[in-house]
């Protein structure tokens, strides 16, 4: 497949280490440590709960093998963008960037923005007043970190992802050698009376998995991207399932788990407190911190290349302005001041976990449509073509389907209203692209 025109303008310069961080950085932020007590409530028991974990893992491990058969086949800026329109046309391509762009990019920035913000305030015993500022300041600041030459904002990663996993390290250790309640041999009433079940048990991991398919934005900026990309997904979810799934362990070995129900989102600073002291508390926030930052930047690093991409093939209103490349460090700097500047808003006057929810269902429609192109290049190319092949395939990517369809599944069922709007979102967007088809047309 020959490369595309903007690949001759961004920097081929990130390499494995840097591609490795971003699934990883961009995938642990705050669900390892906050979804404790609702997944162990959903699925009924400690065992379940665990199984929860990884199975969601393992669900979410074919989805990477299989994307990592089409990304090897297509190492360009803007990930699934790319992906939807070369296997199914112009149309599909621009509504899944659309998607991306319109609503979930930002709202996702806004809302680990918001989160920290929280963080913050509490960290500096701060008056609610100094919220917002706080998270779009933060957001603000990475952002200009990352219209920089994209190997700061690499080096960056690298430096947040490795930080984030000190905490990750310590209850894991804490939790296998001094836990002792052993919650695996409990038997709780309460839980067992849950409202939830394992398959939303399952879908709560899933949601916590999601961020890895995000490193393919930067296709176009990775060196040798048809042997690296495969790799840094594969062995990025890898190592992200196997430390949710020790983090979950360690936790259920050394708190009770009636304690784990009861305490809900405070399970693991709970854990940190009866582990280190009272200075635990503060250093697992400190760790937290970091695990949020570096999400923030591996999100602000990847999202404004998708708005790039589009506006590269003047996809977008005000193309030439959101397609402008720094002459020196070759960044979207423009792309990043309008996601940075809609994030912001959403801050100041939305609901972005609100948001973020209501286009889950539309990125995994677009997940499963991906999973499915898998089959039809296959047809399509010769094997000559395929840097990388799925192992296990044709099973892999069946899986990796299966567990997306479930998360459509369960979302129709649990919120259609969202799912309908969700819906509205992509429909808005096909005005946009018949209208610049035409403008384009036209010249």
């Amino acid at each position: 497949m020959q490369e595309t025109k903007q690949e001759t303008t961004l920097n081929r310069s990130l390499g494995f280490w840097s591609a490795l961080s971003l699934v990883v950085g961009t995938v642990i932020g705050s669900g390892i440590f906050f979804k404790q007590s609702s997944v162990l409530d959903s699925a009924g028991s400690p065992s379940a709960a665990l199984l929860a974990w990884l199975l969601g893992g393992l669900i979410t491990l074919t989805a990477g093998l299989t994307i990592a058969e089409v990304g090897a086949q297509m190492p360009h800026t803007g990930g699934l963008y790319v992906y939807m329109e070369q296997i199914y046309g112009k149309l599909w391509g621009f509504l899944s960037g659309w998607m991306q762009i319109a609503v979930y990019g930002p709202a996702i920035i806004a809302s680990i923005g918001a989160y920290l913000g929280i963080l913050l305030v509490g960290f500096f015993n701060l008056s609610s007043g100094w919220q917002a500022p706080l998270s779009i300041g933060v957001i603000v600041l990475i952002g200009i970190l990352n219209m920089f030459e994209n190997r700061w904002g690499a080096a960056f990663q690298i430096a947040t992802t490795l930080g984030k996993l000190l905490p990750i390290a310590a209850i894991i250790i804490f939790g296998l050698f001094f836990g002792n309640q052993n919650a695996f041999g409990q038997s709780l009433h309460t839980i067992s009376q849950s409202t939830g079940s394992f398959g939303v048990a399952v879908l709560a991991t899933l949601f916590a998995y999601d961020g890895w398919i995000l490193v393919a934005n930067l296709g176009g900026e990775i060196k040798n991207p048809q042997k690296l990309l495969p790799q840094a997904i594969i062995l990025g979810i890898s190592l992200v399932l196997i430390a949710y799934t020790l983090v979950s362990y360690g936790i259920l070995h050394f708190v009770p788990a009636a304690t784990i129900h009861k305490l809900g989102q405070q399970t693991t600073l709970y854990f940190a407190q009866a582990a280190f002291g009272t200075i635990g508390g503060r250093l697992l926030n400190i760790g937290i911190i970091i695990s949020m930052v570096g999400c923030l930047n591996g999100k602000i690093m990847t999202f404004p290349r998708i708005v790039y991409a589009m506006a590269h093939q003047n996809q977008l209103p005000f193309a030439k302005q959101l397609s402008f490349l720094h002459k020196k460090s070759h960044e979207p700097i423009v792309a990043t001041i309008a996601i940075l500047v809609y994030a912001s808003i959403m801050i100041l006057f939305f609901n972005p976990d609100r948001l973020s929810d209501l286009c889950i269902f539309t990125v995994y429609c677009f997940y499963v449509a991906t999973f499915v192109g898998v089959f039809l290049l296959r047809k399509r190319n010769p094997a000559s073509a395929r840097p990388f092949s799925t192992p296990g395939f044709p099973v892999t990517p069946l899986i990796a389907i299966l567990g997306a369809l479930f998360v459509i599944i369960s979302e129709i069922g649990s919120d259609l209203s969202g799912v309908l709007i969700s819906l509205v979102i992509v429909a808005i967007g096909v005005p946009i692209y018949y209208w610049k088809r035409r403008q384009n047309a036209t010249r």
